[in-house]
């Protein structure tokens, strides 16, 4: 007699934001390996479509659909459209997210400040709004917000990015428990320096990517797929008592020594 695997999420139906490339399409595929119907999104229409074709051709159900999360019509868009092709959403990953900023806080300016907040802290507030009502109706859910190990420490180049991610992990705690009741989990995931687009700046210049490296416990940096099995577990009855919670995903880097 077969038993289910505690990770097995066939049926349900998840979107996931900043999900045509890097940690947020390793994501996208990881759920569709597990039986989810995944809604992939990124600003980039393009890219959404080749990533949509690229995984239905691999055997999943997945759609695409543009969206600019720092829109909140393109994020009500995102969810109807989920929710008329796929159903009612049962899984969120929050991923999607902007740093356009690299320098001291005492001189970023104002609307970069506040356009980093909007969109890595409002827009992630906006589509769990958004998709509450159904899980709330299922009494099941899981949302699952994509911070960083930024959150957990200081800078003096990428503070305002930092301060957003530290606000994701509180924003996970305080939706833990108001959510709870309904049976609705949330979390958060801190990675580490991952090679993706979005970090190349980083781990492509030897200066800061060797230190980094040499401090790092297993002694390598990062790669997408290495953050996708958490959200699985978090998505799936495997974390089904886990909530409140922030899986740090680093290699090591942040033990203290």
């Amino acid at each position: 007699m077969s038993t289910k695997s505690p990770f097995d999420i066939t049926g349900k139906t998840a979107i996931v934001t900043g999900s045509t490339k890097g940690i947020g399409r390793a994501i996208a595929v990881a759920l569709a390996e597990a039986g989810a119907k995944v809604a992939v999104s990124s600003r980039d229409a393009g890219r959404v479509a080749e990533t949509a074709q690229s995984l239905t051709e691999s055997g999943h159900k997945v759609i695409g659909i543009p969206c600019n999360v720092g829109r909140k019509q393109e994020l009500q868009n995102l969810v109807d459209q989920t929710k008329a092709q796929l159903g009612p959403i049962d899984i969120l990953i929050c991923n999607a997210a902007i740093n356009p900023y690299y320098g001291p806080a005492m001189e970023i300016p104002d609307d970069v400040f506040a356009k980093v907040m909007h969109n890595n802290i409002q827009a992630q507030l906006w589509l769990t709004q958004m998709v509450v009502p159904d899980m709330k109706a299922q009494k099941d859910g899981a949302i699952i917000l994509i911070s960083s190990i930024g959150g957990l420490r200081g800078s003096d180049v990428i503070g305002a990015y930092n301060i957003s991610k530290a606000a994701d992990i509180q924003l996970a705690k305080n939706l833990a428990v108001e959510l709870g009741p309904d049976n609705i989990r949330v979390n958060a995931i801190a990675p580490g320096l991952v090679k993706t687009d979005f970090a190349r700046a980083l781990w492509e210049n030897p200066e800061f990517a060797e230190p980094r490296i040499a401090a790092t416990p297993l002694r390598r940096l990062g790669e997408p797929e290495d953050i996708a099995g958490a959200a699985v577990f978090l998505a799936s009855n495997a974390g089904r008592w886990t909530t409140g919670q922030t899986i740090v995903i680093d290699g090591g880097a942040t033990v203290p020594v």
